[in-house]
């Protein structure tokens, strides 16, 4: 990106009003970029209520060619949040995570491709693609050997945002996420332990945990995703895959018994029998992003479930 100024820089979000994607909006705008939000119709612009009137909001659906290649026209940047499937369900329906998520980013790619978009970065999964880790932290060397199709679909967009830059320079960075929480995520929805673990601890709600809750977990809270990004649309060094997380492990009693900590009260747990798809640790290597990015975590963990109880204390 060199020395050009990011207001002269417009920057697409596809799925920008969502969780992740409306920090990373959020960032955005924060550094003087231009942002178009693609999302999908009827979405909640909740999210983006106190900067909408800097960004421009575009309605469409992500498995249509035609409007995939109508919004790309004058951007300079995408930045790709959208998933329509999650570890789960993706293995009870993989043709669907394939066609919803895999096809349509290859019709990304093509539309990037035929308007000149300088770089694409890609939020992928720290926490599937490599599969049962050899070692942790886990490097962005380790073996890739998903065990789930969500994590499968992730490492395939991977592989061909590498053909796409082999082939036609399109640039290209990945950053695999460890799980996120914070602000605006939904504690109604299936995925996201802290936030549906603190929403039922406030209300005195019995939590359902997965297994005997010793599998371990990297944590990051989504304003350092934000970052992240900000710094990978920068770089210019050689690396296009990073892994962004804490490089901290919790196992799920570490994280309950932090939130008993903070939310003042013994929560109470109901155990489900143990998944197959579940990986027993899951801790990430970051030191390459800090290296290459000058990218570390700000947010320490505990302040992290505080402001996540401040946020969802507002809906209780």
């Amino acid at each position: 990106m060199g020395d050009t100024p990011a207001k002269t820089m417009r920057c697409l979000v596809l799925g920008g009003g969502g969780f992740l994607g409306s920090h990373v909006s959020e960032a955005l705008t924060g550094s003087g970029y231009r942002v178009r939000i693609f999302e999908k119709a009827l979405v909640d612009r909740g999210n983006v209520r106190d900067f909408i009137h800097r960004v421009e909001w575009i309605e469409g659906d992500f498995n249509s060619r035609h409007q995939l290649r109508e919004i790309m026209d004058g951007t300079d940047y995408v930045v790709h949040c959208i998933g329509t499937t999650l570890p789960e369900t993706s293995n009870k329906d993989p043709i669907y995570d394939i066609s919803t998520n895999l096809l349509p980013t290859v019709h990304l790619l093509e539309a990037a491709k035929a308007v000149g978009v300088k770089k694409v970065i890609f939020l992928s999964s720290g926490g599937t693609v490599y599969g049962i880790p050899q070692s942790t932290p886990i490097p962005e060397s380790h073996p890739t050997e998903p065990i789930c199709s969500y994590g499968i679909q992730k490492l395939a967009i991977e592989k061909y945002l590498a053909l796409y830059r082999h082939l036609y320079g399109l640039d290209y960075a990945v950053l695999r996420l460890a799980n996120p929480y914070g602000a605006r995520q939904k504690p109604e929805a299936v995925q996201g332990a802290i936030a549906v673990f603190m929403s039922k601890a406030l209300r005195g709600e019995t939590i359902e945990i997965w297994g005997d809750g010793t599998v371990v977990r990297d944590y990051l809270y989504v304003t350092d995703i934000a970052r992240a990004v900000l710094s990978a649309l920068r770089y210019e060094g050689e690396y296009r895959v990073f892994n962004v997380g804490s490089g901290v492990g919790f196992s799920i009693r570490d994280l309950l018994a932090r939130i008993e900590k903070i939310v003042g009260r013994v929560v109470h747990v109901h155990h489900q029998p143990g998944r197959r798809f579940d990986i027993p640790i899951n801790v990430l290597d970051i030191s390459r992003a800090n290296r290459e990015l000058g990218w570390r975590p700000q947010v320490e963990f505990d302040d992290g479930l505080q402001m996540t109880k401040v946020y969802l204390s507002r809906g209780v």
